[in-house]
């Protein structure tokens, strides 16, 4: 039995995205998929005291609209430096702050990576760590490609030899699940509801935010308040 999910890199993601990283056993970054505007994949959420605040990455798209998002390049590095400001202004207060400030300080600003699908790996691959994940991370383009949406997903997790295919709920208004069920792949998708609350700075209480905001209000128990620890 193997568990697969197949999903584009995101940046800094909300704390589903690595529920769903913990639940499989092979986790395949789908980046050789067109890049879309006003996406997670540049960009993610914040709490701030007077709001949400979105940390937007600045990337270069005029006149490639369909460009991949390996393909997807920053327009420079300033945004390291102006989205570390914000978070340190934003997080300073809180509990587990310094703990983690060198390790995110260096994934800011130690780096000059200008490579989207590059940037968004190197902040997964901290993040799991730090949470104790450890499934496989695999990159689509290391798997033989056909055409079709589903016909893709479903020729990945045959050439990864998984059995389960699991999946957002947004994905069940487009998967031809047919198509999984004749190679005797099944399909389950992974429920985002029902997350406990945590201590977080700036109420009213937002689930929808960077897993940066858990790690940084609740440390190394963080695991705590994310579904797929404690099934």
């Amino acid at each position: 039995m193997k568990k697969i999910a197949i999903l584009q890199s995101n940046y800094i993601p909300w704390k589903g995205y690595f529920d769903l990283i913990n639940s499989v056993d092979e986790f395949v970054l789908f980046d050789d998929m067109q890049f879309t505007k006003r996406d997670w994949r540049n960009r993610n959420k914040i709490k701030s005291p007077s709001g949400l605040l979105w940390l937007t990455i600045p990337v270069k798209v005029k006149g490639n609209y369909y460009q991949k998002i390996s393909e997807t390049e920053t327009r420079d590095n300033a945004w390291r430096e102006q989205h570390w400001k914000t978070i340190t202004h934003n997080y300073s207060r809180s509990r587990f702050f310094n703990e983690f400030k060198d390790l995110f300080q260096n994934l800011y600003l130690g780096q000059s990576e200008t490579s989207l699908s590059m940037i968004n790996y190197h902040f997964l691959i901290e993040i799991c760590r730090l949470l104790g994940i450890s499934t496989q991370i695999s990159w689509s383009k290391e798997y033989k490609s056909v055409s079709g949406k589903t016909e893709r997903l479903v020729e990945i997790c045959k050439q990864a030899g998984a059995t389960e295919y699991l999946s957002g709920p947004a994905a069940e208004d487009y998967i031809i699940r047919n198509l999984f069920e004749r190679e005797n792949i099944q399909v389950k998708y992974f429920s985002y509801t029902d997350y406990p609350e945590y201590t977080q700075l700036y109420p009213p209480f937002e689930h929808g935010v960077s897993i940066l905001d858990l790690i940084f209000n609740e440390g190394k128990d963080a695991y705590k308040f994310m579904k797929s620890f404690r099934q």
